[in-house]
């Protein structure tokens, strides 16, 4: 009998590669300092796409643009074929549902355990029974690894631990994108790249289209189908991971040393 997730990704593999997130001409400052200046970007269903900059390039705001936790000066910003500045409270919210987050710090209640983390943003969803909950929760932690830590509180996880018990609970809502910000941040190399191969796993398994956001050039080159840099709030350059560590453009180049 296939799961419900199951169910999901058999439904997104029966369908072709479409548009999710288009962002046009996209503006944003603050008083006299523009942070993103005319953004132009795209990304597919079952794509990761991979945005890098140095600090204060405006990949945050970005975010915070997409999901209407900020309105641009100037541009468009359309998910699932719908423009997020035009929508009002309900309808952004529906939109919100159906995409996930992965804080850096994982941002785990202390107070709970890993099965209560897990449960939380299920708690309102009265169409989802209790024996069913149990169930995702387990699904979840059994796809990042860490079933046997469902009874576990935060304070008794590693780092990395952290890091996939709180990818767990983005999964656990099925969203159609995943949003990553610095995923690898504070882990060491090795626990980084496990990180990373997840990522890949998820996108594999869940059919999810993810824009992470990293400073960690392993993380880029191993998650990436396709990578964009931001420099000063612009988009510089777009292309493979290879594509940009052997640009010809000094900017790009150096920021690949």
């Amino acid at each position: 009998m296939q799961t419900a997730i199951d169910n999901k990704i058999t439904d997104q593999k029966a369908h072709s590669a479409e548009e999710v997130v288009r962002i046009e001409h996209l503006s944003k400052a603050f008083g006299t300092h523009t942070v993103l200046k005319d953004i132009n970007l795209h990304l597919s269903k079952g794509e990761n796409l991979i945005v890098m900059g140095k600090s204060g390039t405006g990949k945050s705001v970005l975010i915070k643009c997409m999901v209407g936790l900020m309105e641009p000066d100037s541009g468009s910003i359309c998910i699932f074929g719908q423009s997020v500045p035009d929508l009002d409270e309900k309808e952004l919210n529906d939109v919100r549902k159906k995409i996930g987050f992965l804080f850096q710090s994982a941002a785990l209640y202390d107070s709970m355990t890993v099965r209560e983390n897990l449960e939380f943003p299920l708690r309102d969803d009265k169409e989802i029974k209790s024996g069913e909950r149990a169930k995702m929760v387990e699904e979840v932690l059994n796809n990042v690894g860490l079933l046997e830590a469902i009874d576990k509180m935060p304070s008794e996880l590693s780092g990395g631990m952290r890091k996939r018990i709180g990818l767990a609970r983005t999964l656990i809502q099925r969203p159609d994108i995943i949003l990553y910000d610095e995923p690898t941040t504070g882990l060491d190399p090795i626990t980084s790249r496990e990180i990373s191969h997840l990522i890949v796993d998820i996108q594999k398994k869940y059919g999810s289209a993810a824009l992470i956001i990293t400073h960690d050039l392993d993380c880029a080159r191993i998650t990436g189908n396709r990578v964009i840099l931001l420099d000063e709030g612009l988009v510089i350059a777009e292309g493979s991971y290879d594509d940009l560590k052997d640009s010809n453009d000094e900017r790009v180049r150096d920021f690949f040393k």
